[in-house]
């Protein structure tokens, strides 16, 4: 009887210390200093500790043996236990490096195509990342997987204030030209382009007149072109974007050119980082420039579609009959 009394006192008090210990976790995962750090993933191997201590214990109670004894034959027992504590050695060492590293915390968006996970991680334990994904599902990836496999963690985009916009808009080849007078007049008037106009006009014109009798043929001279023209637009309508990130790098560079035509790609970071409006912003910047660039006299590629092709077949056919 005083056996079970003993074999039930310590269960007790392993019960105990290990509900005082997941409680200080929870208190300590509170904590803004170590909200992010998975403190759960110590706590659980502490707490098997516990468990491998107040079972030696017992039996050493029910056996009448020392607990020394069963630490040696647990010595023996090593490579059975390394396997049968695998995945917990695994998840521990990597959850360490996960911590010292710095690699993910909780809030984390993350992407990790191995797993077919996108989304922010909502808790780091001892074996498992649990992940929410942008669909409201969730994804639990191996502790270990995060050393093993390639992921992509955004929390840099978040701690930067800036979320990047990079897509090309396709022109046509075809539509470039140079402007003339009548076009630069009227570009004069967009207030993104006038200040550079009169500056370039400057520059041009003392260039031209150091050409001489050159500047009769106007392959030798410089002139100002649509796509130039419509470049600097674009590059000064973000500039002028209250909803970008102007701290960051703003860039309107083309790109090597095409089947589909000359990629004319916007690079710059919108301020507010969230899904939503980064996605309000961009579609509002593409709206305007896509729109606005027939103005230039430029053509957007678009493939033809079978509308195009009936019509073009019905213009050769008219033009056959006649």
């Amino acid at each position: 009887m005083l056996g079970l009394m003993d074999v039930l006192i310590i269960g007790i008090f392993a019960i105990v210390i290990v509900a005082v210990l997941n409680t200080l976790a929870a208190a300590l995962s509170e904590m803004p200093t170590l909200k992010e750090k998975p403190i759960f993933s110590y706590i659980q191997v502490i707490n098997i500790f516990v468990y491998l201590i107040a079972g030696i214990l017992i039996l050493s109670v029910l056996l009448g043996k020392s607990p020394l004894y069963f630490l040696g034959a647990m010595g023996a027992m090593t490579a059975v236990l390394m396997l049968i504590f695998k995945d917990t050695i695994l998840g521990f060492v990597a959850s360490i490096q996960i911590s010292a590293y710095d690699m993910i915390r909780v809030g984390d968006w993350i992407e990790m195509p191995d797993y077919n996970t996108d989304g922010d991680v909502i808790s780091i334990n001892l074996n498992t990342v649990k992940v929410k994904n942008w669909d409201k599902t969730i994804s639990s990836v191996p502790t270990a997987g995060f050393l093993t496999s390639s992921f992509k963690n955004w929390r840099g985009m978040t701690d930067t204030g800036g979320r990047r916009i990079k897509r090309p808009i396709y022109l046509k080849m075809s539509s470039f030209k140079f402007c003339d007078e009548d076009m630069i007049e009227k570009f004069k008037g967009y207030h993104l382009l006038h200040d550079y106009i009169i500056t370039k006009e400057n520059e041009i014109k003392q260039f031209n007149q150091q050409l001489g009798a050159d500047a009769k043929i106007s392959a030798n001279t410089r002139r100002l072109t649509n796509i130039g023209l419509y470049r600097i637009y674009a590059k000064n309508y973000l500039d002028a974007n209250p909803r970008l990130n102007h701290s960051l790098t703003t860039i309107v560079r083309q790109l090597d050119p095409t089947p589909e035509g000359l990629p004319l790609q916007l690079w710059c970071f919108t301020a507010d980082v969230r899904w939503a409006p980064y996605e309000d912003t961009m579609s509002d910047i593409f709206d305007h420039l896509l729109t606005i660039a027939p103005e230039f006299g430029l053509e957007v590629f678009e493939s033809p579609t079978g509308k195009d092709m009936i019509s073009a077949l019905e213009q050769v056919k008219f033009s056959t009959n006649n």
